[in-house]
């Protein structure tokens, strides 16, 4: 074969190119509002199970997942109440309500062939067992999907920094942030059809230009434990498993 007659090169990754998963172990964060489907609250049965088949999809490589998911969807339905009340107090019922959506993620996820386990930051052992990060290891490597509810158990903190934590903890290679947009925008892209989205990312740019792709405290956090943060859809189909095979999907923030 001569020069001319060579295979043109290509910028896809090495993992790609073999059809194998670029990470072996994520740590997911979904927020609640994004069980909701069209529902102004609550979870949308059709809406998590997408969800769900998107996770098995992963699943089934071999990847090994931990999720940490929001209570916005629950707690929405009660915010007005909530309006004035002690911040602490207001914080912990948003933990019970990300209880709420673990307990649901968990029957999904069964009905789907896979073994999820629920880990809480609050002790409610009746309902799921406490957060133990030995056994949550243990879990990781024997295949089953682990869902940490409860946020960090600590008002004041969001499930963002949850995130942040627990994909520490667990050894993750990467945080998947799951929203409703595909990516970090110049602007709102909703408000302005001008806004383009980031590719790639700094932390310190993140930061600097007070892009919402998780509140401070748990970007500073992966900052300074070199944990990448992916920010993409949910809702595109195919997305999680194109942003575990590393191709180019959402926004990539990095050290």
């Amino acid at each position: 074969m001569s020069p001319d007659d060579s295979p043109p090169a290509t910028s896809m990754s090495p993992a790609a190119s073999l059809g194998s998963p670029r990470y072996r172990r994520i740590l997911l964060k979904l927020s609640g509002e994004a069980l909701m489907g069209e529902d102004a609250f609550g979870i949308n049965r059709n809406t998590i199970e997408r969800i769900v088949a998107e996770i098995k999809e992963v699943a089934d490589m071999g990847v090994a997942i931990g999720i940490v998911i929001g209570g916005g969807n629950i707690f929405r339905g009660v915010s007005t109440s909530a309006a004035g009340m002690d911040r602490a107090t207001a914080d912990y019922m948003g933990m019970l309500a990300t209880v709420i959506n673990s307990l649901a993620l968990q029957d999904a996820l069964s009905k789907v062939g896979l073994t999820p386990r629920v880990q809480s930051a609050i002790n409610i052992e009746p309902v799921v067992e406490p957060y133990i990060r030995g056994k949550t290891m243990r879990y990781l490597d024997e295949g089953k999907v682990v869902v940490f509810a409860a946020g960090t158990g600590n008002p004041f903190f969001t499930t963002d920094t949850a995130a942040a934590l627990r994909g520490r903890e667990m050894e993750a290679e990467i945080v998947l942030k799951a929203t409703k947009v595909d990516g970090v925008y110049t602007a709102d892209p909703k408000m302005d059809r001008a806004a383009t989205r980031y590719h790639s990312i700094t932390f310190d740019e993140a930061i600097i230009k007070n892009l919402k792709v998780m509140d401070a405290t748990a970007i500073a956090l992966c900052r300074d434990q070199k944990l990448p943060i992916n920010v993409f859809s949910i809702f595109k189909q195919g997305a999680l498993k194109r942003v575990v095979m590393g191709d180019d999907e959402g926004t990539l923030v990095h050290a």
